[in-house]
């Protein structure tokens, strides 16, 4: 009978942490230090990054540059073209400009994807990207920081968007790619599975 109590004790706790977990990941709250409408901007980019993080943080290198067809492109390119996307997004919007020559010949490959990223963009660990993409997110965290709900608001230098529709885009970005990477995992997985049978 003590068995019984200790796993039912242990479902119970698991359930409840289940739970707590799911509950607090449900919850758009602009984070301390942020502006309302910024802040739940951060909240919902926040949640994304770490949605993808989540799926890809354990892949193979094998996994990792997997394709799924010859115009498909690999998880970490995405991944490096999420970076990109956030970058480009920052100097517009912190700096209302393009990107420079500079920036330009590090981020164009990622931004563009395509035979140029299926060429280049390979044969390092999710970990490379990963990390180039949180150094970027914490630029990015540390930017918006500095700005308050009337810049959100207000609109982008010779552009008809404002800064809050252009953060939205990325936020959107995000989600969007998370859904092709989520695909491109499981295909990849069936396929290894049908190929060691």
């Amino acid at each position: 009978m003590k068995l019984n109590h200790k796993y039912l004790l242990t479902s119970i706790i698991l359930i409840l942490t289940f739970n707590v977990a799911t509950f607090a990941q449900n919850i758009i709250k602009a984070p301390k230090g942020y502006s309302t409408q910024i802040g739940n901007i951060v909240s919902m980019l926040e949640d994304f990054k770490g949605r993808v993080t989540n799926s890809v943080s354990n892949l193979t290198l094998k996994e990792t540059d997997f394709l799924l067809d010859d115009d498909a492109n690999r998880i970490g390119a995405m991944i490096l073209h999420l970076a990109a996307t956030e970058k480009y997004y920052q100097v517009y919007t912190f700096e209302n400009r393009g990107l420079n020559k500079v920036e330009r010949a590090k981020w164009d490959i990622a931004q563009n994807l395509g035979a140029n990223a299926r060429k280049q963009i390979k044969d390092k660990p999710i970990s490379y990207y990963l990390d180039i993409w949180d150094k970027v997110r914490e630029e990015t965290l540390r930017l918006l920081k500095t700005k308050d709900d009337h810049w959100f608001a207000s609109k982008v230098p010779s552009n008809s968007m404002n800064n809050h529709w252009a953060w939205y885009h990325v936020m959107e970005h995000q989600a969007n790619h998370m859904g092709q990477i989520r695909l491109i995992i499981k295909r990849s997985k069936k396929k290894n599975h049908h190929s060691n049978n």
